[in-house]
């Protein structure tokens, strides 16, 4: 009855989709925990590039069903579209493979129009939010002012509790912000189309998980962004309005930590973020050019939701370590290693100084990284293009001393190094300790 949570160890972004997809192919259900379509996951297979921001990857899998949690805040729009886009590719994304939690909170036009609004009147503060509405439906949620997704399955019932709903909002966003509201009669009817097509997709996800759990079947929960975006635990304020941590997967599924086998976490071999907060190991100039990419290919680094170019930096063995304390990670995947060769010295931040005081662990908590400057190690890179390597025995002297080195800096070890966007293109280090 093993359950496998799969989390990000930075802030977002690390490439956990292609890890989903790989490990889903050994699971029964895959289950998303908690974030919305905030979040975008990318998945090459053969010549089609899936990108993803609601359903878990594993829908790719034909063996594998795929749950939307309790914990997760849902736009029916954005999460119709994707099933037709899935269908039109010939994925099977019927009612029997993908499963809507009754108590997901189901983001509407008002909320949308209140993230634009707030991030506009922060100005210069921004919290670099993607504005759709996912802060604001986690706080109706925590104010039991939501509208949930059981109440789909009355949709007249549904439309008027949305109706109610955008009538409180607009009077909020006309008073206080200023600016026009979307029309409650309007979202309240096109809901109502939306509660059709999705009721038969509800399923109450919780005793199905414990089922399948009693019944011997391999569930992974999928986590959205990282664990230095996670409320409590992240570079707060400039974090999400969810819980991508570990812990977030049990409450997001209702489920308990004794069918916990392991936590897998996601990193990039060196470090991503989008939107404002500190970030120690950020570079600019032509290194940063040289880690992000152009945007000509997809996988470069440009968010796969926003499109916004990301800020890239080293790897942080520092926040690394912290992620795996929050966590309890067992295992570790790394990802993009291909973009590191050619590299000819690779820095990675194993400790901080501050007052001239060096600490290899986080004093405070993320949200107090400004002051710190990242202490950095130097290794000598490797020029072998690793994209095609298959095994860790064929990687070259320097990517071996890269990724020991962060092993040892973690204190996880590395199982999966993912060397390229597509689906083979991921080494199994069957040697880990």
């Amino acid at each position: 009855m093993p359950l496998d949570i799969l989390v990000g160890a930075q802030w977002g972004d690390e490439g956990k989709g292609r890890i989903t997809d790989r490990l889903s192919a050994q699971a029964d259900i895959v289950a998303r925990y908690s974030g919305g379509d905030n979040a975008g996951h990318s998945v090459t297979v053969g010549a089609r590039l899936f990108k993803l921001h609601l359903i878990p990857s594993g829908i790719l899998h034909p063996r594998t069903r795929a749950v939307l949690g309790n914990g997760m805040v849902i736009h029916p729009g954005t999460l119709l579209d994707e099933i037709g886009s899935l269908a039109a590719a010939g994925v099977d994304v019927g009612p029997q493979r993908l499963l809507l939690a009754p108590g997901a909170h189901i983001i509407t036009p008002a909320h949308r129009a209140l993230d634009g609004a707030e991030e506009a009147l922060r100005g210069g503060s921004s919290l670099g939010t993607t504005g759709r509405g996912i802060g604001p439906a986690y706080t109706d949620k925590a104010a039991r002012l939501g509208v949930r997704a059981e109440a789909m399955r009355d949709p007249p019932a549904f439309a008027e509790a949305v109706r109610r709903h955008e009538e409180r909002l607009a009077r909020l966003l006309e008073s206080h912000y200023g600016c026009a509201a979307p029309d409650p009669g309007e979202s309240a009817r096109l809901y109502r189309e939306y509660a059709e097509r999705l009721r038969p997709h509800l399923a109450e996800t919780g005793a199905l998980l414990a089922e399948a759990l009693a019944a011997g079947q391999t569930i992974l929960a999928e986590g959205a962004q990282g664990t230095l975006l996670d409320l409590d635990h992240g570079t707060y304020p400039y974090v999400t309005s969810s819980s991508p941590s570990a812990a977030g997967a049990l409450l997001g599924l209702g489920l308990g930590p004794r069918h916990v086998r392991r936590v897998i976490g996601v990193a990039k071999a060196f470090q991503t973020r989008v939107g404002a907060g500190p970030f120690p190991t950020e570079v600019h100039g032509q290194m940063s050019e040289r880690l992000r990419g152009t945007g000509a290919n997809p996988w470069d680094e440009f968010g796969t939701t926003t499109g916004r170019p990301r800020r890239v930096g080293w790897l942080d063995g520092v926040l690394l370590r912290y992620a795996a304390r929050v966590n309890g990670l067992t295992d570790l995947a790394l990802t993009k290693l291909d973009i590191l060769s050619g590299i000819p010295t690779l820095l990675l931040c194993s400790a901080y100084r501050r007052h001239d005081r060096r600490t290899a662990d986080l004093t405070g908590t993320p949200a107090e990284l400004e002051g710190f400057t990242p202490d950095y190690e130097s290794l000598d890179g490797w020029d072998a293009d690793v994209s095609r390597l298959q095994s860790w025995e064929s990687l070259p002297a320097g990517a071996h001393a890269y990724l020991e080195h962060v092993e040892q800096i973690a204190g996880v070890p590395i199982r999966w190094i993912s060397v390229g966007p597509e689906r083979d293109q991921l080494i199994v280090h069957e040697g880990a300790a």
